[in-house]
């Protein structure tokens, strides 16, 4: 069975710092995302990164985000600095694989001014 699931959510000061988790089991990932999504608005990719460590970014999270992996645990974390109250949303993780590709169910990230 397939499950991913996200962890490290919560609510910040603006220039605080989070660290999201995801670790997904049945698969091994070839791209890992983490996407969000504020209220109102359109899903939105935000970093990924491959089974090689190729990473992107949007242009909104450069240099105040890292993406990074561990592949023996098959998991991604999303380092989280300087956060702005515009990067609240629900962070979801990614998961492709040969196997199909996979959702989690979401962490909330919330930065009050």
């Amino acid at each position: 069975q397939v499950q991913v699931v996200e962890s490290g959510g919560g609510s910040v000061q603006a220039g605080e710092s989070l660290r999201l988790s995801c670790a997904a089991s049945g698969i091994i990932f070839s791209i890992m995302e983490w996407h969000r999504q504020a209220p109102g608005k359109q899903r939105e990719l935000v970093a990924s990164i491959t089974s090689d460590g190729a990473t992107t970014y949007a242009d909104s999270v450069k240099g105040r985000f890292t993406i990074s992996r561990d592949k023996a645990k098959n998991a991604v974390y999303l380092g989280m600095s300087s956060l702005k109250p515009e990067d609240t949303a629900t962070y979801y993780c990614y998961v492709l694989s040969w196997r199909g590709n996979y959702w989690g169910q979401g962490t909330q990230v919330t930065v009050s001014s």
